[in-house]
Formats: C-alpha cells, sequence, structure tokens
C-alpha cells in the first residue's frame, strides 16, 4: 500500500486551495527552474529511467515517446498537446487533476515542452467539462502573472505558452490524431500513421501528445529523482497510479495508489469492498469501458498494472474500475457499451462504422435470448475482423467487452437461448 509520504496527488479530494497559494503550500512550482536547467536531455533521461508508462491507457513508455521529437528544429514548431478528452466511460481521472491540482499540470507543462523544444502546449479539454476548464484557466492566469509561464518562465530565459482547448465531446478525438485534426478546426477523425506527430503532427508541426497525469507527475519525479518513482510498484510496471473505483462498492472513490496493487485489496481497503460482500461480486471492468471484463475467481488475485492484467487477457487501460455484484445483468452491461461504441464510431473505417452497429444488435438479441446458440460463435468471429483492422483502436475498444463476455459468461448466453427456445417450444 502506497505510503502517504509518496503521493504526488495531495489534493485530489479539493480539500484545501487548489489555486496558486494552496499549490505553493503543496511543494508545487518549488525550484522549477532548477529543474530546466537539468537541460533537454537529463530531463528526458531522468522521466525514463523513472519507468514512466502512459497514464492515458495505451501504457508506453513516456520517456521514449519524448525521445521521438527531433532534437533540432528544422523551423518548424514543436507542440506539446495534452489530451484532457477523457471520453472513456468510468474515467475520471483527468477531471480531478484538473479541478483541484491544476498547477501540477500546468508545471508538468512547462517541464515537458522544454523538454522537447516545444513552446507552446495545447490542452484539449472535453467540451462538458466546463467547471474543471474554468478552474484550470484561473490556473493559467496565475501562473502568467506570477511568471511562472510566459516569456521567461520561472526567470529561466524560456517562452511558454499554455492554451485551453475546449472539445465538443466527441470520444473519438481521444485518439491523439484525431484530437490533433479538431484542434485544427477539422472534423474529429484520426489520421493514418506514418508520418507519426512527432514528425508531422498539429498544423504540421513535430507534436507529442500526453495524458494529464502523464504530465502532472513529470516534476515530482524530476524533484524526487527517477530512482524513487522507480521503486515504488513491480518492474515493468513502476510508480503511483490514479484509480477510479465506481459500480457496486460501498465507497466509490477516486484514489492514489502503487502501480500493481491487488484488485482485491484495492477494493477492500478503499472502497470498504464489494456491496453485499466479496462472495456478491459477479465481475470487474479493470481499466475503462474499453477492456474486457473479469470475472470474481480472476479478480481473487489479479494485480492491478500493465502486465498483469494482460496475462489475464485484459487491461490497465485507464485503471477505471467498474464493478459489478450479482444483481447485475452482465449481457445488459456489455451491450450498452456496444451501443456507446457504435454512437462514437467516427465511420472512417468499414469494419468500425459496419461492424459496431452489427455488433450492438446481436448484443440486443443476446440480451433478449433470441439469437442462435451458433451466432455466438459468429459474433465472437466478427469481433476478431474488426480488432486490429481499423485506423485507430476504437475498433478494438469495442470488440474487447465483447471478447470478455463470451470468454467468462458464455454459459449465460447460452442459458437465455435456451430458456427462450424451451418457452417457445411449450407456447407450440
Amino acid at each position: 500500500m502506497l505510503a502517504d509520504k509518496d503521493r504526488i496527488f495531495t489534493n485530489i479530494y479539493g480539500l484545501e486551495d487548489p489555486f496558486l497559494a494552496g499549490a505553493r503550500k503543496r511543494g508545487d512550482w518549488d525550484g522549477t527552474k532548477a529543474l530546466l536547467e537539468l537541460g533537454r536531455e537529463e530531463i528526458v533521461t531522468q522521466i525514463k529511467a523513472s519507468g514512466l508508462r502512459g497514464r492515458g491507457g495505451a501504457g508506453f513508455s513516456t520517456g521514449m515517446k519524448w525521445l521521438f521529437m527531433p532534437k533540432q528544429s528544422d523551423g518548424r514548431p514543436h507542440y506539446l498537446v495534452i489530451n484532457a478528452d477523457e471520453g472513456e466511460p468510468g474515467t475520471c481521472k483527468d477531471r480531478e487533476i484538473m479541478r483541484h491540482d491544476p498547477h501540477k499540470l500546468i508545471e508538468g507543462a512547462l517541464v515537458a515542452s522544454f523538454a522537447m523544444g516545444a513552446n507552446a502546449a495545447y490542452c484539449y479539454v472535453r467540451g462538458e467539462f466546463f467547471r474543471e476548464t474554468e478552474a484550470l484557466q484561473r490556473a493559467v492566469d496565475e501562473a502568467y502573472e506570477a511568471g511562472l509561464i510566459g516569456d521567461n518562465a520561472c526567470g529561466s530565459g524560456y517562452k511558454f505558452d499554455f492554451y485551453i482547448h475546449r472539445g465538443m465531446g466527441a470520444y473519438i478525438c481521444g485518439e491523439e490524431t484525431a484530437l490533433i485534426e479538431s484542434l485544427e478546426g477539422k472534423k474529429g477523425q484520426p489520421r493514418l500513421k506514418p508520418p507519426f506527430p512527432a514528425n508531422v503532427g498539429l498544423y504540421g508541426s513535430p507534436t507529442t501528445v500526453n495524458n494529464v497525469e502523464s504530465i502532472a507527475v513529470a516534476p515530482e519525479i524530476l524533484r524526487r529523482g527517477a530512482e524513487w518513482f522507480a521503486g515504488i510498484g513491480r518492474q515493468n510496471n513502476t510508480g503511483t497510479k490514479l484509480f477510479i473505483i465506481s459500480g457496486h462498492v460501498n465507497q466509490p472513490c477516486t484514489v492514489e495508489e502503487e502501480m500493481g496493487i491487488p484488485l482485491k485489496e484495492l477494493l477492500e481497503k478503499h472502497c470498504g469492498g464489494v456491496r453485499g460482500g466479496w462472495d456478491n461480486l459477479l465481475a470487474v471492468i479493470p481499466g475503462g469501458a474499453s477492456v474486457p471484463v473479469l470475472p470474481k475467481k480472476l479478480c481473487e488475485t489479479v494485480l492491478m498494472d500493465f502486465d498483469s492484467l494482460r496475462e489475464v487477457q485484459s487491461g490497465l487501460g485507464t485503471a477505471a474500475v467498474m464493478v459489478m455484484d450479482k444483481s447485475t445483468d452482465i449481457v445488459r452491461a456489455i451491450t450498452r457499451l456496444s451501443a456507446f461504441y457504435k454512437h462514437e464510431s467516427c465511420g472512417q473505417c468499414t469494419p468500425c462504422r459496419e461492424g459496431t452497429g452489427w455488433m450492438w444488435r446481436m448484443m440486443e438479441k443476446m440480451v433478449a435470448g433470441t439469437a442462435h446458440v451458433d451466432e455466438i460463435d459468429m459474433l465472437e468471429e466478427v469481433t476478431r475482423q474488426i480488432e486490429g483492422h481499423t485506423i485507430c483502436a476504437l475498433g478494438d475498444a469495442a470488440a474487447w467487452p465483447i471478447q470478455g463476455l463470451i470468454r467468462h459468461f458464455r454459459p449465460e448466453l447460452e442459458k437465455r437461448i435456451a430458456a427462450v427456445k424451451a418457452g417457445n417450444s411449450q407456447a407450440a
């Protein structure tokens, strides 16, 4: 369990002043100029050595991603784009950072931008986050006024600007290239890669897109040292992580914990356990709506990190833990997610545009029990034809929840079909 002294987000519940005076009291903006004086290469080296992996869902090495940016400018500006779109159902960690700890994000943006030779950061915030945008904008105004960012950021001689852009609530804009398209004022549709954003990104210039949490932890890693962060959690899954637990627990919450904490311990220590006791647990979606569901028997022992969850054919994703007890209609729950992905598909790729609608309609038949047993295999086959065959990962995100359902709850699907069949034969 994470010690209090190792927590990075010390105001995640908004119990203290979220703005500059409170942030400084908590250690933000402490010696930021000295952090910049480490130099670009040293900052990237430290972030890489810390083992920080992207907190937006993919889990790619943050330091490695920063390394992809060109060392020298060819005349084009460099940009940092912060993904605060947060449209993944069940996920609300970035929202908490923006409204309760916004200065962590702004300081992190300065450090990350400096490390990549970027003089501007664009924070793309989900349109529905109205109050969060207000809080972030107030913090940005304070940072400019105090000389922490602007023409001479923290007295370092480095020019850095922070812009907030409000999106309009399209889930697809959480994908980095769709986000860039939307920032440019175009329809939010993913681009084909290559070219990758590090070569041709925002306005055709080198760009890195990072999640809010990935950026916000960077200054603290540099202040305390890469070894400190790397010493928390497990090998290759290091550091602290914000977990969001919702659903059938006694106390739903957002909590900062160490990577690799057992799922059962996470629920029992911080959420007062599953509603009705552990034996009342049916299943858990461990990482936001796009990762496969896990049944109770796997939840007993699984660790909450990228590699452990991959081993049980699921994923950490955004670490949004959705708990379902035995009162849940698991087939209906996954069908609801299918409807979401059908609605949010941008329609650019045929497998996703046609497949998400077909899967949702088939899932509705599964809920009603009016499908045929052999259609369960057909449904899984279609998910495999969609997975990995689209420009972005929305096709995968639509396929995985259904794959998890069939993998672990196939008897439930068969039981419904059998019950309807038996009822029809009796009526006849």
